[in-house]
């Protein structure tokens, strides 16, 4: 009798390592689970933070255009308004 219940003790213990090492296993696996859903939601902000950087890129170079445009008509309507102001000088006007 002392045989069998050596026997069962040691069936209950690789029974308790087995499902320890089922545990682990399990846990592995889970933690390599996150670790994909973590690569993945990197690689699509990578995406998003290069589609913004070319937004930004677009919308500063049209800032500039848009300044430079600007500087253009405010340089025309100064030219406009001296010539308005000889004509009306040499004309008698206010």
């Amino acid at each position: 009798m002392a045989g069998t219940s050596t026997i069962e003790y040691a069936l209950q213990r690789l029974g308790s390592a087995v499902g320890l090492l089922e545990g682990a296993i399990d846990g592995r696996f889970e933690t390599e689970h996150q670790a994909q859903g973590v690569e993945a939601e990197m690689q699509r902000l990578g995406t998003d933070r290069s589609r913004l950087a070319q937004s930004l890129d677009a919308a500063e170079a049209r800032a500039a255009r848009l300044e430079e445009a600007n500087r253009e008509v405010s340089r025309r309507l100064v030219a406009a308004m001296e010539s308005i102001r000889e004509i009306l000088a040499r004309n008698g006007g206010a």
